[in-house]
C-alpha cells in the first residue's frame, strides 16, 4: 500500500508575501483538485508582513488524470498570490552527478546512501579532474568521466562537462572536487549544485580550513553543505555541524576527524533536496525536515 502512495505522491513548495487565509487558500485549491494531504509544513517570517513558506505533501486518486490539471492551474493562483513554486511527484528519482577530485570520503558515503535506499535518487555519472577514483566508481557500474583542467584549458573543460551533463542530470554535488566552477557554469544550475565545505562557515572561506583552523587553535571544527553560487563559499547554507577537537591534534589529525563530519553533512544535505525539503529564499534556506 506504501508503495502505491508514493506512486501517486506529489510534493509543493511555495514561497510568497504573507496575506490573511493564504493557507486556507492553498488547501482549498488541492482540495478542489482531489489531492488528499498528508502532510503540511508553513514558515511565516512576519505575520504581517513577511514572507510565507509552505510544502505539502499530497496524494491523487486519479493522478494521471489530475496531475496535469493541477500544474496548469498552479500558474494561475501562483500569478495571484505572487508566489514562487516547485511542483514534483515521487514517480522519477533526480539524477545526480558528483563531481570528485582525489578524496573519497563523501563520494563513497553518497553511493552507499543511494544503494541503501536512504537518499532516493540515481547517480547518473561522476566527473573528476583526477583518474585516482575511476576504479571504485566503475566497480559499482557508475560511469566515471576524466576531465583534466588547467588554466589553459578550464574553458574547454567546462565545455565538455556540460555536454556530458546535458539532458542526463537534474542536480550536481561537489563531493570535494577542488576546482571552482565560472559564472557561465553556475548560470546552467542555480540553487542545483551542492557543494561540501570543509569549515564551519562563515570561518575559514576558500582554500585549506584545516591548516588554518589548527594555526588558530580552534576548539570546533565542522563542515558546511551550501549551494553554489558565484561569490566563492558564500551560497544559501543547506546544513552545517562540529565536532570537538583539543590542542592535541595535528592539522592532519583536523583532517581525519573533519572528514567524518563532512561525509553525513553533505549526505543530509543531498537528501533533503532530492526530497524537495528545501526553499531558497536569497542567501538563506528554510529546511523542512
Amino acid at each position: 500500500m506504501k508503495a502505491e502512495q508514493n506512486k501517486n505522491r506529489a510534493t509543493l513548495l511555495i514561497s510568497c508575501p504573507e496575506k490573511p487565509g493564504i493557507i486556507s487558500t492553498v488547501s482549498n485549491f488541492l482540495l478542489e483538485h482531489q489531492a488528499n494531504i498528508v502532510q503540511f509544513d508553513q514558515h511565516t517570517t512576519d505575520p504581517k508582513a513577511g514572507m510565507v513558506f509552505m510544502r505539502i505533501e499530497f496524494d491523487l486518486s486519479d493522478f494521471d488524470a489530475s496531475y496535469d490539471k493541477l500544474q496548469e492551474d498552479m500558474h494561475q493562483l501562483g500569478e495571484e498570490y505572487n508566489m514562487k513554486w516547485q511542483l514534483s511527484t515521487k514517480r522519477e528519482r533526480k539524477r545526480m552527478a558528483i563531481f570528485v577530485t582525489k578524496r573519497d570520503a563523501c563520494l563513497m558515503e553518497l553511493i552507499w546512501r543511494v544503494k541503501s535506499g536512504e537518499i532516493k535518487a540515481e547517480i547518473s555519472m561522476v566527473i573528476s579532474n583526477h583518474n585516482d577514483l575511476r576504479e571504485i566508481v566503475e566497480r559499482e557500474g557508475i560511469p566515471y568521466y576524466h576531465i583534466p583542467i588547467s588554466a589553459e584549458t578550464k574553458d574547454e573543460a567546462e565545455t565538455r562537462t556540460l555536454e556530458l551533463l546535458e539532458g542526463k542530470v537534474d542536480f550536481i554535488v561537489l563531493a570535494r572536487y577542488m576546482q571552482i566552477l565560472s559564472p557561465e557554469f553556475i548560470s546552467k544550475f542555480p540553487n542545483r549544485i551542492i557543494n561540501i565545505h570543509h569549515s564551519f562557515l562563515p570561518a575559514f572561506v576558500g582554500a585549506n580550513p584545516y591548516v588554518r583552523a589548527f594555526n588558530r587553535g580552534v576548539k570546533l571544527i565542522g563542515a558546511t553543505a551550501h549551494y553554489v553560487t558565484n561569490d566563492l563559499d558564500e551560497g544559501p547554507i543547506i546544513e552545517q555541524d562540529v565536532i570537538r577537537v583539543t590542542h592535541r591534534y595535528t592539522a592532519e589529525n583536523l583532517k581525519v576527524a573533519g572528514s567524518h563530519v563532512e561525509k553525513h553533512v553533505l549526505a543530509h544535505a543531498v537528501a533533503w533536496h532530492v526530497e524537495d525539503k528545501v526553499i531558497v529564499h536569497g542567501n538563506k534556506t528554510i529546511i523542512f525536515t
